[in-house]
């Protein structure tokens, strides 16, 4: 896989930090995940093709530990605010200064910087402070967060793995590692970097919700069926919208023009009540295969289902958790190859170390003070 070879050590955070994990681990990097002791598992179930650790860092001999393995790790990626790593004698002045092609990862809300840098936060406040958050909802309504995805995990976890990718290729030229800053709000603020370029073209003139591309264009947002469920449309161009007014059975010389936006309202009341008056899957037999940019809005249950998916085996089934996505993008050379489950907690504490040279009496000596757990047993039941 195109990531064999390198040896991450994450420390267990929520949600951007197990999916940038994670997301190492499918393409092939060994990944150790250090755990809290008593922990019950990754909540964000994002611990696939992970090994588990328990180490107690808030002790001194726990954060030794944690120092020994990055002493000879490819990269750490570490999730906490500001402050702390540095609390825990982690920091990346001594990390660095005892392994200098270490590629230290610190994925945070607001950077290890500025005033919020110390502060709690989560995606909605992140988004909501990189100004992408003013442009999510309907007319009239609230601005609103599209689930976590945006900032945890865009901005984020996707964010901080490029990063990581980034900084691994530029060591095989210097030969050294360095320090990656991967704020939430930065991350977030530049995937939407689209939308600042385009400020002064007219595409956002309008308030929130009624502009082309963010609800307000009757030919670019979603449609009620008459079983309840939804269609996609996203006609944008004038020979896609003709194929749109085509398929819901209208002419084009007895409507306003597609680009009329006073008559867009009345428009997309007039495309509601037609898709109204067939099922999801009766659209679906007059536009697939079609170029109309129109399709049907699955569900999660339907997803893995969906010819097409089906076709290009995008999502997968595993023994624990059931249906998820295929690891992307798809390499022809080096795919991914996703590991089956996620690790027990603890469940390769003694491996890892051994490993990474500490003795079994060593081991034997930590494990009596608490500072490590294992859970080997359980794994083996």
């Amino acid at each position: 896989m195109a990531l064999r070879g390198v040896c991450v050590v994450e420390l267990a955070g929520l949600a951007p930090g197990p999916l940038c994990g994670m997301i190492l681990a499918d393409f092939g990097a060994r990944v150790v995940r250090v755990d809290r002791p008593g922990a019950g598992g990754d909540v964000s179930r994002l611990s696939r093709g992970k090994r588990s650790l328990v180490a107690d860092l808030r002790r001194r001999r726990g954060a030794a530990v944690v120092r020994r393995l990055c002493a000879r790790a490819d990269v750490l990626l570490e999730p906490f605010r500001g402050g702390v790593m540095e609390k825990l004698q982690l920091g990346p002045d001594i990390l660095l200064k005892e392994n200098p092609k270490l590629i230290y990862a610190r994925l945070s809300g607001f950077g290890h910087s500025g005033r919020f840098s110390t502060v709690a936060g989560h995606d909605i406040n992140y988004l909501a402070l990189s100004g992408v958050l003013s442009k999510l909802g309907r007319s009239g309504e609230n601005p609103y967060a599209p689930l976590n995805l945006l900032a945890d995990f865009g901005g984020g976890g996707l964010m901080c793995a490029l990063g990581i990718m980034m900084a691994l290729f530029e060591r095989t030229r210097s030969g050294k590692g360095q320090v990656i800053d991967a704020s939430m709000v930065e991350g977030t603020a530049y995937l939407s970097s689209f939308l600042w370029k385009t400020q002064t073209t007219g595409l956002w003139e309008q308030p929130r919700g009624e502009n082309l591309l963010d609800g307000g264009a009757p030919f670019y947002t979603t449609y009620r069926t008459a079983d309840g469920e939804f269609m996609a449309v996203g006609a944008l161009e004038p020979q896609f919208y003709e194929l749109l007014i085509k398929g819901l059975g209208l002419k084009s010389d007895e409507l306003p023009s597609q680009m009329s936006m006073s008559e867009w309202p009345q428009m997309k009341k007039k495309f509601a009540d037609i898709f109204a008056k067939k099922t999801k899957a009766e659209w679906c037999q007059i536009f697939d295969g079609t170029d109309a940019c129109v399709t049907p809005v699955l569900t999660f249950e339907e997803v893995a289902h969906h010819g097409h998916n089906k076709e290009r085996g995008s999502f997968i089934t595993d023994g624990e958790q059931g249906v998820s996505p295929r690891p992307a993008p798809l390499l022809s050379n080096t795919p991914a190859i996703p590991s089956k489950r996620d690790p027990f907690v603890g469940e390769h504490t003694e491996e890892i170390l051994k490993e990474f040279g500490v003795s079994q009496e060593e081991i034997d000596q930590l494990m009596s003070d608490k500072i490590i757990e294992s859970n080997k047993l359980k794994a083996n039941l």
